[in-house]
């Protein structure tokens, strides 16, 4: 994906839910960090995002009212999820530019 810094948007990543789970009442959690940044996202680095549907979660970005402001460059974007039981889901969902 690639969106202008100037724009306000939703980023969305589409998520595989482990089957029979329903993590609906648990938002997703997002971080979007530089491609040279290499180490795993951090505590301060995740916001909060929300479920489009079940199988695709969102973060607003941009300018105007966004989670975050993104600057020129690429992006890599992780997705978390917290289902019932006793995994805490991290995964590198994509990547993402911002010109």
């Amino acid at each position: 994906m690639l969106i202008p810094a100037s724009s306000t948007e939703f980023v969305h990543v589409p998520v595989i839910v482990p089957v029979g789970v329903d993590v609906t009442g648990t938002p997703p959690r997002l971080a979007i960090l530089p491609v040279h940044n290499r180490s795993n996202p951090e505590t301060g680095d995740w916001k909060t995002g929300e479920w489009a549907d079940g199988t695709e979660a969102r973060l607003l970005v941009g300018p105007d009212g966004g989670a975050l402001t993104l600057t020129p460059g690429d992006y890599r974007v992780y997705v978390s999820f917290d289902p019932p039981g006793s995994e805490l889901v991290v995964r590198l969902a994509g990547y993402l530019g911002v010109s």
